[in-house]
């Protein structure tokens, strides 16, 4: 009886025991189903790379934003930068222009991340432009410092420092920071030096801090000094209007960053098309300027390493079912070539233009040399209709670029897969030719045309700040939310309570 009496005791714990593991598993099941809801609601709610069909007038307009939008401003509690700082941040930003912007906005952020007054970056600009008109010569500097007061303090110099009614000038402590440095760096060995020179000088500064950071406020803060305060110098902006202006008046136009110039073929390794003497130019460019490398150019090729050349773009704009009567505006530098290879993508597109050929006047003469012309260059193929890169490997224009037209709209762009048209190109060179533009269609129905997209490696942050920078009024994952309307309000009043602060412990 009482063996009996137990054994159902035991079975009742037991079944009361395996209800209670159901419920832990229930529970376990639908906090997973809810979280799978928020992220399939949330960031992961873009568009499809995958197209059914390709339609002109679609890529005439802009791409589609899914809800999203492009917002930089913060989500979380931002504090105004304190009245007193560690020290003074000096940077030299070397490269292009567009290398120089990604440089600047690490550098605001570095500033951010150390408590730290930020100079006026330096632009190197002699070793790339042989230019010297550096950041005033550029950028409107009141915009950037006024756009960034809720960020980090900016001042246009070191101030002298006044010691036993002595005024003496502070020297920055010069440092070398590793390429694509983590946080910690700065907030250790950077931020030492600061605390015992007063100042230190980072330099070289391209690539000197690393893009992904697991800090979504950090990262909408580079957006604010790329896409907001980095506005070029007025009559920059007024020649760049004028140019998109003349070209849009003859109805839409698309602009096309044609990079086959001497420093990105000898970059790519790629000689074989061109004559013995031409390949004697590039290959000695090469050894001046880069590592050795055991370069062929058929398994470069085979692979889409080689930038496209123009005969290609044009190819791959007919496949897509643009005519000769596209209005087409080109960016590029001098090509590698010349008329040899420009002619054949002529003759497929007669309308093409570049700053010369739209504005003829004294001012653009004046306003289109070193930096100021790719400047000009680079506000025409934002404003454009459609924007095609034709290497976006290294290239920081075009990457740049393309960050910023889905920044400023979703507004569209032509990425050609070079990796997966390559065989398709290779296979007319050998006289198989049939089928060709159905397979380059297929090629591109796969490409994004700038919708919001997963950011994937190695896809820059520059290129692509999604989701970051954006935000979804109507959105299901609080973290995509868009912050409210009164966010700069609040930032003031923040600033200015911090200032009253200051005043008065100092009175």
């Amino acid at each position: 009886m009482r063996a009996s009496i137990r054994r159902r005791h035991s079975g009742g714990s037991g079944f009361k025991a395996m209800i209670v593991k159901l419920s832990i598993a229930a529970v376990v099941l639908l906090i997973c189903t809810l979280s799978l809801f928020f992220s399939s609601t949330g960031t992961s709610n873009v568009q499809s790379n995958y197209r059914s069909e390709i339609r002109l007038e679609e890529l005439w307009s802009k791409a589609d934003s899914g809800g999203w939008r492009p917002s930089s401003a913060p989500r979380t509690h931002w504090p105004p930068p304190p009245s007193e700082s560690n020290g003074y941040l000096r940077v030299r930003c070397n490269g292009g222009l567009n290398q120089q912007r990604s440089a600047i906005s690490n550098a605001v952020l570095a500033a951010r991340i150390m408590n730290a007054t930020l100079v006026l970056p330096e632009l190197d600009a002699n070793s790339f432009w042989h230019d010297d008109s550096g950041f005033h010569g550029i950028y409107d500097v009141e915009h950037f410092i006024k756009t960034l007061r809720y960020d980090v303090k900016i001042v246009e110099s070191i101030p002298e420092n006044q010691k036993n009614s002595k005024k003496k000038k502070i020297k920055a402590f010069q440092l070398r920071p590793p390429r694509d440095a983590p946080i910690s760096w700065y907030v250790t060995d950077a931020l030492k030096k600061m605390k015992e020179h007063g100042a230190i000088y980072l330099t070289p500064f391209s690539h000197r801090l690393a893009e992904e950071i697991d800090n979504p406020e950090y990262q909408r803060l580079r957006c604010r000094v790329n896409y907001h305060a980095l506005r070029f110098k007025p009559n920059i902006m007024q020649l760049s209007q004028l140019i998109v202006d003349k070209l849009r008046a003859q109805g839409p136009f698309m602009s096309i960053h044609l990079r086959f110039e001497m420093d990105m073929l000898a970059f790519a390794g790629c000689f074989d098309i061109f004559t013995p003497g031409e390949q004697k130019i590039l290959k000695k460019y090469r050894e001046e300027n880069f590592a050795p490398k055991r370069l062929v150019y058929n398994e470069r090729r085979a692979i889409g390493k080689c930038p496209l050349t123009p005969e290609e773009v044009g190819l791959i704009l007919r496949a897509l079912g643009f005519d000769n009567s596209t209005r087409i505006y080109l960016a590029a530098g001098e090509l590698f070539g010349g008329e040899r290879f420009m002619k054949p993508f002529r003759n497929l597109f007669p309308r093409l233009e570049n700053h010369s050929s739209v504005e003829h006047s004294e001012e653009l003469a004046e306003n289109t040399r070193g930096l100021a012309g790719s400047a000009v260059d680079y506000m025409v193929c934002l404003l454009s209709d459609i924007f095609m890169p034709t290497y976006d490997g290294p290239s920081n224009f075009a990457n740049n670029l393309l960050g910023h037209r889905l920044y400023y709209g979703f507004r569209t762009t032509i990425r050609p897969d070079r990796k997966s048209l390559a065989p398709i190109f290779i296979d007319r060179e050998n006289g198989r030719t049939a089928g060709f533009e159905e397979a380059v269609r297929k090629v591109m129905l796969t490409t994004n045309f700038g919708e919001p997209h997963k950011r994937v490696s190695p896809e820059s942050f520059y290129t692509n700040s999604w989701p970051e920078c954006f935000c979804r009024t109507s959105a299901q994952n609080p973290a995509d939310k868009c912050p409210p309307n009164d966010i700069l309000n609040i930032m003031n009043n923040e600033l200015e309570k911090t200032e009253a602060d200051a005043n008065f412990t100092i009175s």
